[in-house]
């Protein structure tokens, strides 16, 4: 029988500020879908031709403490709106294809120690679920570090009535562990009382992927990874409003290098796999490839 691969795109913050030329600011992506509109739909459609067949909601950074940071707390709702409305507009032209809407990390991705309280975080994402929820076919709570932010994103989210996968953001040197520090196999109990339908991995070394995976495996889940390309979190990252430039890519992590980690998360079980930062169509591409001449059907 063949094996069915749900292929993801890949990274969206760092492709739209490369592609605008402009100078990167706190706001990332954010600052590009407003300055220029489009080019979100653009990296979106460029996915859909390597052969991705879900697109995944430019909102991961769209929360009210960095809107409000920037004066521009008032364009919460318009800008879930548009971000929606630019992947939609490239699954349409592409005539096919998913859509998740992506929930970041409230305050900071990588500092566990940043999320708020427990309840004012499930209200924050239940917003941003309700939002989404109409326009996407599922909820994807991204680089989750932590088992408090698990519970949180995936009560959120629950709110919505769309399908909820869960993924989170492991150590690139033990990927048995969070970012937090505690063990993945920890997730295990929280993921199954939060409804969580998929758990993965994502923005974190390729090499820590498979740890992850291996427990993932014994979840009873549908799970997979997405990894990034840095040569590492720096510290300048981790500061307060970091900009995309304090991030350096692996030369070495090319499509092809990158797609032989990902061949390795498919032989282990994984069957939802793509590529987080620094990764491009041209990975998603070759990921297409290489499951197409696996005998894989990419779903």
């Amino acid at each position: 029988m063949t094996r069915e691969i749900t292929l993801l795109d890949g990274g969206m913050g760092q492709e739209v500020v490369a592609r605008s030329g402009d100078a990167p600011t706190p706001l990332w992506a954010t600052q590009v879908m407003m300055d220029h509109p489009g080019l979100v739909r653009a990296v979106h459609a460029d996915y859909f031709a390597a052969g991705a067949t879900v697109a995944t909601t430019n909102t991961y950074a769209i929360h009210h403490d960095r809107l409000a940071k920037a004066g521009i707390d008032g364009r919460f709702a318009a800008l879930h709106a548009q971000a929606l409305a630019e992947a939609r507009a490239a699954r349409d032209a592409h005539g096919s294809g998913r859509i998740a809407g992506s929930l970041g990390p409230l305050v900071a991705s990588y500092r566990p120690e940043t999320h708020p309280p427990h309840d004012a975080a499930v209200g924050r994402y239940a917003e941003i679920a309700r939002l989404l929820a109409p326009g996407v076919d599922l909820l994807l709570c991204e680089t989750v570090a932590s088992l408090a932010h698990a519970r949180a994103v995936l009560e959120g989210a629950a709110a919505a009535g769309r399908p909820v996968w869960l993924s989170v953001t492991v150590d690139d040197e033990d990927g048995s562990r969070l970012r937090s520090g505690e063990r993945v196999a920890d997730l295990r109990a929280v993921v199954r009382d939060g409804g969580a339908q998929a758990v993965l991995a994502n923005c974190s070394a390729p090499e820590a992927m498979a740890a992850a995976l291996e427990v993932f495996a014994g979840f009873g889940l549908p799970f997979g990874a997405y990894a990034n390309g840095f040569t590492r979190i720096t510290k300048e990252f981790l500061r307060d409003s970091p900009t995309v430039d304090t991030l350096t890519a692996r030369p070495e992590m090319t499509p092809a290098r990158y797609a032989e980690f990902v061949m390795g998360w498919v032989a282990a079980g994984a069957t939802i796999v793509g590529g987080c930062c620094e990764t491009g169509p041209a990975h998603i591409a070759e990921i297409a490839r290489r499951l197409r001449a696996g005998g894989y059907r990419i779903v």
